[in-house]
């Protein structure tokens, strides 16, 4: 039994067999297996790129596990034919383009894994036949379905953070792991003085949810699961775009470990745990022992039924020897540890009916395929509507309307479409085709060549603008209470909102009329618009829906402009000089600023009397009395918590914050890989801190 490429948990030092390479034409075996062996490498090669270069797989776990075993059991069969290139002779998929490569100081290996519980015992009992007449006693983890990452650390300082790559060289992806609130870029308490440390990257299912939810709304290609789309984002060449998805990480297992006496080498898994939390790392929410097969699945269906309740999604359990010293005497194939096994749950899938495909409308014109499914009950809830996403993902399917089709929950979270039961097809399927008109206002539908996504043509169609508002009122945005999607859609179908100028010329004539409107439940809803005219300018930009403007960029750009007048006039250049903006995002907002449609919007709320940063509390007028009073903060590099907190903390005790250092600045905070900032710092003879000497300014 050997490794498939999803079930890669990271272990710590161990001992490699040498591998051995045979040419392909030595004979010995027939071709129709020679032929089959070379046709699975080939679709084993193909579909490892999809996974690691592309986070776009097109089949499932078990799938690819079907092919993997497939050709080990054939090379078993017919070693003559075995090569070092093989994929069975392979860790992982190869390093990333645009990132620099770094080399891992302990080779990092996967894991041999099962789908069941007879393999389980076969794996307890050959422990037994490798140590016999030693107790071995055993850990059952959580097994993270996530992206597997090295970190670094030197005298306790994180220095390099890593992915898997081959196994023996990844990309370094540093400057994305430190947006990782989670991960402490000093450790706590005593370290080693040399720590490689391994664990998961992974994308919290809620944030999983959000982040597909947003790239539907933008005709964007979603992630088939939250694994992709972590490993879609550690691949990002912008540290803000992945600050703004937000990644969290489990740790578990060490490669490099330069023990001391005041730090020494671990005596078990379990012992190793309690150190992950002693230094500040995250780790698995729960971990089980055992001694026995049977105490193993025991674990194992315990965790099976808690695993949902986990903000990670969860593929299966690692089961672990727990004595580090038995970890040496049993050592490792080339490719896996003995020491360790992976058990794969199967995905809980159910069977229904798709009924009908809809279409919906979202804020930027994109038609959204849904199916309308018979409800069934699958991983706890029941499932009625899953989104198809664009038409190619149906062709891709071949999904048809009245089709007998499997659904399951991506990251136990989103429902899914995964195939069609073509076998049970009878003749009256059929085929969805999306509509040349927009199926809410009837404006034709446009295809920009090169894109999958079909938008609706009108910016005044009803959906759109239903979505708009509603994106706007939301408690990322400008959080105004009582204006949820019912009282909206009332609002819109009423006509009394064409855009989102018009929720501030709303009144209690108007609005008494509607359904489930009193005067009580209208007084508050006006009163929540109103009291929005008062948020901080970074709100009022996180809501107008600025291509690529979350939370985070709405911030910065609040810090680094003050006013939305100064933004809207900022060349691109001024844009790109703002340290967390690049070209391309620099253009789309330069770009949304002059369209005619946007300009007159502007208009309108200023009028309303919205807060466009010449007042804003939360920018240009500090804390009164704070001990910070009268200081320009300017931040720069990485900080062990997140530059959204310093800076919050910073207004809160009367000092402002700017994104460019200037004659007026009073400090730069400056953290690890402060860039061209520091410099000019320097040169301006502004004081510069780091961040123990920010912590006792401010205590």
């Amino acid at each position: 039994m050997e490794p498939a490429r999803r079930y890669k948990n990271d272990q710590s030092p161990m001992n490699t067999d040498d591998l051995f390479s045979f040419d392909a034409d030595q004979g010995g075996a027939s071709d129709s297996s020679s032929s089959r062996i070379v046709q699975l490498r080939r679709q084993i090669a193909h579909h490892d790129r999809l996974y690691y270069d592309q986070a776009k797989p097109e089949i499932t776990d078990r799938e690819y596990d079907a092919l993997y075993r497939e050709l080990v059991d054939l090379e078993r069969a017919h070693p003559e034919l075995l090569v070092s290139d093989s994929p069975t002779q392979k860790v992982g998929g190869r390093p990333q383009g645009g990132f620099s490569q770094a080399t891992h100081l302990v080779p990092m290996q996967s894991l041999d894994n099962t789908y069941s519980a007879e393999e389980i015992a076969d794996f307890v009992d050959r422990l037994h036949r490798l140590l016999p007449e030693e107790e071995i006693p055993l850990t059952i983890e959580p097994k993270v379905d996530g992206v597997a990452i090295a970190l670094l650390y030197e005298k306790g300082r994180l220095v390099r953070a890593a992915t898997r790559g081959d196994g023996t060289v990844g990309d370094e992806v540093t400057r994305n792991i430190r947006t990782i609130g989670e991960i402490p870029a000093i450790l706590h308490g005593k370290a080693p003085a040399v720590l490689e440390v391994r664990g998961e990257v992974y994308l919290p299912k809620e944030t999983f949810a959000r982040i597909n939810a947003e790239r539907d709304e933008q005709g964007i290609p979603v992630f088939a699961n939250p694994r992709n789309a972590a490993a879609g984002t550690l691949k990002q060449l912008d540290p803000n775009i992945v600050a703004e998805r937000k990644l969290s990480a489990v740790f578990y297992g060490f490669g490099a470990f330069q023990a001391s006496a005041d730090a020494p080498l671990p005596a078990t898994q379990q012992e190793f745990f309690h150190r992950l939390k002693d230094w500040g790392l995250p780790t698995d929410p729960k971990i089980w022992t055992a001694r026995t097969s049977d105490e193993v699945v025991e674990a194992i269906r315990h965790l099976g039924e808690i695993r949902r309740g986990f903000p990670f999604e969860t593929d299966g359990a690692v089961i672990k020897v727990d004595q580090l010293a038995q970890h040496s005497r049993l050592g490792a194939t080339s490719k896996a540890p003995r020491w360790a096994i992976a058990y794969k749950y199967e995905p809980e899938q159910a069977r229904t009916r798709l009924m009908d495909i809809t279409v919906q409308v979202g804020r930027s014109g994109v038609l959204t395929p849904v199916a309308e499914l018979e409800p069934v009950f699958v991983a706890g809830s029941t499932v009625s509507r899953a989104t198809l996403h664009n038409e190619e993902e149906i062709a891709r399917k071949d999904l048809r309307i009245g089709d007998w089709v499997l659904v399951e929950k991506a990251g136990d979270v989103i429902p899914a479409v995964v195939k069609a039961l073509t076998e049970e097809r009878v003749g009256s399927e059929r085929k969805f085709r999306m509509p040349e008109l927009c199926p809410v206002c009837t404006a034709p539908v446009n295809r920009t060549e090169g894109e999958v996504a079909v938008r609706c043509a009108n910016p005044g169609c009803a959906a759109q603008v239903r979505r708009r508002i509603e994106y706007f009122a939301s408690r990322t945005s400008m959080d105004i209470a009582g204006l949820g999607e019912a009282v909206v859609t009332q609002l819109t179908d009423a006509r009394l909102l064409h855009d989102v100028a018009d929720l501030y010329t709303l009144t209690e004539e108007q609005l008494l009329p509607l359904e489930r409107m009193g005067e009580k439940s209208v007084g508050n809803l006006l009163a929540a618009i109103s009291a929005s005219k008062e948020q901080p300018l970074w709100r009022l930009l996180a809501a107008l829906g600025i291509p690529h403007v979350g939370v985070t960029v709405a911030r910065t750009l609040a810090s680094s402009f003050g006013t939305v007048d100064r933004l809207a006039i900022a060349s691109i250049e001024e844009l790109c000089a703002v340290e967390e903006i690049g070209e391309i995002m620099a253009a789309a907002i330069h770009g949304w600023f002059r369209d005619p449609a946007v300009v007159q919007l502007l208009e309108k709320l200023r009028g309303a009397g919205l807060n466009f940063g010449e007042h804003d509390p939360a920018s240009s007028a500090p804390s009164a009395e704070g001990p910070l009073k009268g200081t320009v903060w300017v931040l720069t590099g990485t900080l062990s918590i997140s530059r959204d907190e310093v800076a919050e903390k910073i207004r809160l005790l009367g000092g402002k914050v700017s994104g460019s250092v200037s004659a007026k600045t009073t400090y730069l905070l400056a953290g690890e890989e402060a860039g061209s900032k520091l410099a000019k710092a320097e040169k301006l003879g502004v004081k510069v801190l780091n961040e123990e000497e920010f912590q006792k300014m401010i205590v």
